[in-house]
């Protein structure tokens, strides 16, 4: 191990650092999983790199470690792509350069997440070099798909987790969740989300003439209006109320005097524990139904909804923060989506 490697294992903020300076936006892996590689393998972790791929989907690196044999097996999970840089010409600082100024580190990834990932490996590498036993196995799952389509990351780094017997008996993944300091929030849970289009179908016409011709957009009105007017729930203990948003509503008719012959209307739905996504179609298609005009919904669900119950596991984490921030975080369900909504499986 040498003294560069020895000194990024156990120092978070240079090693955070060092990630932010690979430029791993998504799929490119940067060579920040590289790196990993090498400070976990000289850590003595075990280390596997996966490359997954499909068809018109382009190939994501991914990185499995794991330290230890034995059970309980804690997970670290997390990624190590990143957003596009947009506008470079906006930055104050090199996103890619790891600067820190006034106390505060800056680049692609500080918060989400290769500041995290950093602190995980850093409290490995200072437990280990004090001498502590590990009673158990410690492992790191870090894909390079989490901000990207998610089809060639987790999902199937977890299938050959499970092709080789391995079981994770704890999971913490490393997403910011802090809301107005850090350690305010840990969050349990996450709704589900699914969004989708709904397509009214009518026949076109002339308006001067509107009972030669039916109106789309007089039913998708009617049709909209029980899916934002009747709730969906009032929540739970640890759930707000599901909310049902519409995004969208496109004619793209030009004229003023043609009836269309259809009208789209977009939605976007987070739902809580008391239902499925399936659950959700059921509820609007019984709505929509209702007018009896010809439709057609298109939905594409990105996560069902999930809680880990408040317990040893959450006490853990929060004495942990607790200890070091002097705040006692709050359980939160709330925010969008992550690689979690794999993992819970």
């Amino acid at each position: 191990m040498t003294d560069t490697t020895i000194a990024l294992s156990r120092d978070p903020l240079e090693l955070a650092r060092a990630l932010i300076r690979c430029p791993s936006v998504t799929p490119e892996e940067g060579g920040a999983l590289t790196l990993l590689e090498d400070v976990l393998g000289n850590l003595g972790f075990t280390c596997h790199r996966l490359v997954f791929s499909e068809d018109g989907t382009a190939p994501v690196d991914n990185l499995y470690a794991r330290l230890g044999v034995n059970a309980p097996h804690l997970c670290f999970a997390g990624h190590t792509d990143v957003v596009p840089v947009g506008d470079s010409s906006a930055w104050t600082v090199d996103p890619f350069g790891g600067e820190v100024r006034d106390g505060y580190l800056f680049g692609r990834g500080a918060s989400d997440m290769k500041g995290a990932i950093a602190a995980f490996v850093a409290a490995v590498g200072r437990n280990l070099a004090e001498g502590a036993g590990l009673p158990g196995s410690i492992s790191l799952l870090i894909t390079g798909d989490e901000e990207g389509p998610a089809v060639n990351g987790t999902v199937k780094m977890l299938d050959w987790l499970a092709e080789r017997g391995e079981t994770l008996d704890h999971c913490l993944v490393g997403e910011p969740t802090s809301a107005r300091q850090l350690g305010d929030t840990v969050k349990i849970g996450r709704r589900g989300a699914m969004n989708g289009r709904i397509t009214i179908h009518g026949t076109q016409g002339h308006a001067a003439y509107p009972d030669l011709a039916d109106n789309p957009l007089h039913h998708l009105v009617r049709m909209l209006s029980p899916l934002v007017d009747e709730s969906l729930d009032s929540g739970t203990e640890h759930f707000q109320p599901s909310s049902l948003q519409i995004t969208s509503i496109d004619v793209g008719n030009t004229a003023t005097n043609v009836i269309p012959a259809k009208g789209v209307a977009v939605f976007d739905c987070r739902f809580n524990s008391l239902h499925s996504s399936g659950d959700i179609e059921r509820w609007m298609r019984k709505r929509l139904d209702r007018d009896g005009a010809r439709y057609d919904m298109d939905i594409r669900v990105s996560g069902e909804s999930f809680l880990s119950p408040p317990g040893r596991w959450s006490d853990l984490i929060g004495a942990a923060v607790l200890a070091v921030t002097g705040r006692s975080p709050e359980l939160s369900t709330s925010g969008g989506t992550s690689d979690a909504r794999f993992i819970k499986n």
